[in-house]
């Protein structure tokens, strides 16, 4: 990535006094190393008449692959090498306005020990990206810029210019040129605006990020005609971070037009209270419906089938009606943390009877599953690979064949309303998918036809009208009447 930014001057007012605004000598090319790679500071100009700084960012494509977060396994088979071929080395975006924020740090904010007049004055800039994605083409890139007082050159760059029948890429070649702004106020347009244009980015969007956009569009953000726009981009479409970055910059432009502090009008509300309830946890959710579709069931004997820590394990110890309970997991550390927090080795007699844990896979048949009234899947299948499915299905439906199975799985539908989720990412790095409602009805029917049971099934956590429940559960029960008979 690449990226010059240009000033020129008078003998009074000589043009490399660029180098005391950036905190970067002209006569020094540096390199500052950042998560991504490496960025390089150098002048290729520098002159009293005409100086020029340039920002190469050198993208290390595996660095930003292993420090990627939640991606999930899933997705299409050649999606691991689209992760390692693709435009973030070269083309602007979220990476290059982070690489601006961190080696121009103190430029951004105005600030210049050696020189503290320099940056307030403004002075002739001008600005050239070579490659920056254009999701809305030049005409949505004038009409970021041009409201902030730049004079915008943007080509389109062509697909290729061999068939320029082909049309253009969503590529462009920008220039920006102003002599009405400061130094600072131009790279704060462009940390905010790049990733805007690019609609993407390359790290987690977390609620600070709120604070980050306020701080870099203040003075001009408030203001500008396409504001939601930049909002809802600069922060991933996360509505509710949209929503309350919107909200602030509706009490800026108030406070300004009062000519008073946004403190003196956002006084309507008391700060919240520790006595308000906070919303039950999902897993809680979870383990509460499942208990009462065991109870529903009359199932006494019940296998947690990839039991984890044993937070299942231990709410069906705690209700009398489960005279036996079985935890089953694949992992020895699981098994030990649950054991831990069991307290197995403290447990009195009669309730260490009703309670074990041993070691097994799911991929293959357990003699040692036979017999129970019921048997849970809680968050289990989508760990597994798909092709493993069909293993863990005869497992447990065509060998241990409980009376009731219960599983539950993540609704993928329902991932747009989880605000700290990046879009088209799954819920835990181990996911290897997630179904949707229909996928998963499908799926569940499909098992039940197949081995003489019938299937229901019912939402777990909030029902959303629009993307369904965030979790789905499927109730087995068997129907077979000879099975059922021996059941």
């Amino acid at each position: 990535m690449f990226l010059t930014i240009t000033t020129t001057g008078t003998p009074e007012r000589p043009a490399t006094d660029l180098g005391y605004l950036l905190h970067k000598h002209p006569d020094n090319a540096q390199a500052f190393s950042t998560s991504y790679g490496t960025a390089h500071v150098l002048y290729p100009e520098a002159e009293a008449g005409r100086c020029t700084a340039a920002l190469l960012l050198e993208v290390d494509a595996v660095a930003l692959v292993r420090r990627g977060k939640g991606k999930g396994r899933g997705g299409a088979p050649d999606a691991a090498l689209a992760q390692y071929v693709n435009d973030r080395p070269y083309a602007a975006s979220s990476l290059l306005a982070v690489a601006l924020s961190g080696v121009f740090s103190s430029a951004m904010k105005g600030v210049c020990k050696a020189r503290p007049e320099l940056p307030g004055q403004p002075r002739p800039l001008r600005v050239e990206v070579p490659a920056l994605p254009a999701r809305g083409g030049p005409d949505l890139v004038r009409k970021l810029f041009e409201p902030l007082g730049w004079t915008v050159t943007v080509e389109p760059v062509p697909l290729d210019t061999e068939f320029p029948d082909w049309g253009d890429s969503r590529y462009v070649r920008l220039v920006l040129e102003s002599d009405t702004l400061t130094l600072a106020e131009a790279l704060r347009h462009l940390y905010v605006l790049l990733p805007v244009l690019d609609d993407a980015k390359h790290y987690w969007v977390a609620p600070d990020e709120v604070d980050k956009l306020l701080r870099a569009g203040e003075g001009w953000l408030p203001g500008h005609p396409e504001q939601r726009l930049i909002t809802s981009r600069y922060l991933s479409r996360r509505w509710s971070l949209t929503r309350q970055a919107t909200e602030r910059l509706e009490l800026v432009r108030l406070a300004e037009t009062d000519d008073s502090e946004v403190e003196e009008i956002d006084n309507a509300v008391e700060a919240e209270t520790e006595t308000e309830q906070k919303p039950t946890p999902l897993a809680v959710q979870r383990r509460e419906a499942i208990v009462t579709a065991l109870r529903q069931s009359g199932a006494a004997r019940v296998l947690d089938l990839g039991c984890g820590q044993g937070q299942l394990v231990q709410t069906l110890l705690k209700d009398p009606a489960f005279t036996e309970i079985v935890g089953v997991d694949v992992s020895m550390r699981a098994l030990t943390i649950a054991s831990r927090r069991l307290k197995l080795d403290r447990m009195g007699e009669r309730q260490a009877s009703r309670v074990q844990l041993f070691q097994g896979s799911l991929a293959y048949t357990d003699v040692r599953l036979k017999g129970y009234d019921a048997a849970v899947l809680s968050e289990v299948i989508e760990h597994l690979d798909l092709p493993r499915l069909p293993a863990l299905e005869y497992a447990v439906f065509g060998s241990a064949r409980p009376r009731t199975v219960l599983v539950t799985t993540p609704n993928v539908e329902y991932n747009v309303r989880w605000e700290s989720l990046p879009a088209g990412h799954v819920r835990h790095g181990d996911h290897r998918f997630e179904w949707t409602r229909a996928e998963f009805r499908a799926w569940a029917e499909a098992v039940a036809e197949r081995h003489g049971y019938g299937v229901a099934f019912e939402p777990v956590g909030p029902d959303d009208p629009e993307v369904g429940p965030p979790t789905q559960m499927a109730v087995f029960t068997l129907t077979t009447p000879k099975e059922a008979k021996a059941a």
